[in-house]
């Protein structure tokens, strides 16, 4: 599936999961990254942040983060959300982040991995860019019959990570500003 992010840039906040901009949602998502992400400041690469809104809250709970999107404009309205955070954000490919040689202690995605071409190379490589004890947080689904179900992403991570926990979303409206029907999911691993 082939998507111009940068046309979807200026209206991709208006979706009340992306922007964030609803203090219930908002609310919502930072309660769950507060579950999500080390109780302790981390090193947090988000992949595919779009406008940053997950990177700002990963920020706002005092980690530091390096965001990465494949879309200049989307980079750009990440920067601006994150202006004054202890963040940087990153134009490259989600699947092979332009991070050099650093380490992680958290890889974040939120509806990207469905999208990559090679899921299963990327998820790979992601591990690669972890530190020891380090965990992978997966928000994904399957949305009009396009997708990963949650089975397939697990079967994907069984031989990369110690453990993973899948977390139902669907059932939650806060998260997402309405009522959904289809499959959304967490899954956390851990390296």
């Amino acid at each position: 599936m082939t998507i111009n992010w940068d046309a979807a840039a200026d209206t991709f906040d208006d979706e009340a999961d992306h922007g964030l901009r609803d203090p219930g949602v908002r609310d919502a998502w930072a309660a769950r990254l507060t579950r999500w992400l080390p109780g302790e400041r981390a090193e947090v690469l988000d992949v595919g942040c779009g406008t940053g809104s997950l990177a700002l809250l990963a920020a706002g709970q005092g980690h530091r983060v390096t965001a990465v999107d494949l879309s200049a404009r989307m980079a750009d309205r990440a920067r601006t959300k994150l202006a004054g955070q202890d963040a940087e954000v990153l134009v490259g490919d989600a699947a092979q982040p332009p991070v050099g040689e650093r380490t992680f202690d958290v890889v974040l995605a939120r509806h990207v991995v469905w999208l990559l071409p090679d899921f299963e190379a990327a998820l790979k490589h992601w591990c690669s860019l972890l530190n020891p004890g380090g965990r992978l947080v997966l928000v994904e689904g399957v949305w009009g019959g396009v997708g990963l179900s949650a089975g397939q992403l697990m079967a994907a991570l069984d031989p990369l990570t110690e453990s993973v926990h899948h977390e139902l979303l669907s059932a939650d409206p806060a998260l997402w500003g309405k009522e959904v029907d289809d499959e959304r999911y967490v899954l956390v691993a851990l390296t």
